[in-house]
């Protein structure tokens, strides 16, 4: 490790199987917490390349628990986090939209690390069980559409730096990570990502894979569509710049998707967003995200998506899925 770090403090890079190696080594324990947290630092203050995020994704895929549903043809909505925004739990409460509309989500998440109120912490706290058994799994998506995979449960080589990621408390190269690592590998994604940089690497990777895919960064700095703004969109077939006009709705002020400042103000937000009396914005914003996600999974466009997204949450379709899958977990 210390012949490494000084090539990164050099300014140098590393190679994919470098870096797979790094992270593979980092799981068996080979490396003390201060040499893990260096290791870390040095990615907040330097750009990873290609051929690192490459290393580091291969690295956790092939140490993950991993789960077979490809019978479902799934899809996930996650975002990188770290962008700074504390919004509400956008990419959450869109799963829920997403399932609701009939389209099968392997939601992957974690607890906060960056935010006051990660993925996992807002569905904890709502009741809903995490676990890594296929059978649960699978039943959750047969009688609610969407199942959780609780990170840690599916990537247990990160038990290493989960507490020094969290004593950090910022953003480090493990939330570019995040989305790519979706243990359930599934066949679609809607990515979103906390700036223009990463949406390129990722956008170059997943140009490799055989997914249906969806990455999205709003000019304005959110890692998901904010409507706050413009906001880049690549996926399979183009690379666009759209505006909140384009699905016939107002660009909204960053204020009205604030999240609140902790776990229980966030879980109280997602519960009156999928009841259905959030505000026009908040609405409109997981229109818009559930939208995309709906559109990537059924191939059609972003605004016939949004469409089904909003029938979805104010039929109730949504609440219903939500409402299934803690009564599974509470069985």
């Amino acid at each position: 490790m210390k012949a490494l770090l000084n090539r990164l403090i050099n300014q140098e890079s590393i190679s994919s199987e470098e870096a797979k190696n790094v992270l593979v080594n980092i799981s068996e324990g080979k490396y003390n917490q201060s040499q893990i947290a260096s290791f870390l630092t040095v990615y907040m203050m330097r750009s990873i390349t290609l051929d690192e995020l490459r290393g580091f994704r291969d690295a956790l895929l092939e140490l993950c628990v991993a789960v077979d549903l490809n019978n479902y043809n799934t899809i996930d909505l996650c975002g990188t986090g770290g962008d700074g925004k504390d919004t509400f739990n956008i990419s959450t409460l869109s799963s829920f939209v997403t399932a609701g509309a009939g389209i099968h989500v392997t939601k992957h998440g974690n607890y906060g690390v960056s935010s006051a109120c990660g993925s996992s912490n807002v569905m904890e706290s709502l009741g809903i069980k995490f676990t890594n058994d296929t059978d649960f799994l699978e039943r959750s998506i047969d009688e609610a559409g969407i199942c959780v995979l609780h990170a840690p449960l599916f990537h247990p080589a990160m038990k290493n730096v989960a507490p020094i990621r969290t004593e950090l408390g910022v953003k480090t190269f493990f939330n570019m990570l995040g989305p790519m690592v979706n243990p359930a590998f599934p066949k679609n994604q809607m990515v979103g990502v906390f700036n223009l940089e990463l949406l390129r690497l990722y956008g170059y990777l997943y140009q490799e894979s055989d997914k249906n895919y969806a990455i999205v960064h709003a000019l304005d700095g959110y890692d998901e569509i904010s409507l706050t703004g413009k906001t880049k969109v690549i996926s399979n077939s183009s690379e666009i710049l759209f505006e909140p006009i384009e699905l016939g709705v107002d660009a909204i002020e960053q204020s009205a998707i604030f999240g609140g400042n902790t776990v229980q103000q966030a879980a109280n937000l997602f519960t009156t967003i999928i009841e259905g009396n959030g505000t026009e914005a908040q609405n409109n914003v997981i229109y818009a995200n559930a939208g995309l996600a709906i559109a990537t999974a059924k191939q059609i466009s972003h605004k016939e998506g949004f469409d089904l997204a909003k029938e979805s949450l104010l039929s109730g379709k949504a609440k219903r899925s939500l409402d299934k899958l803690v009564a599974l977990s509470n069985k």
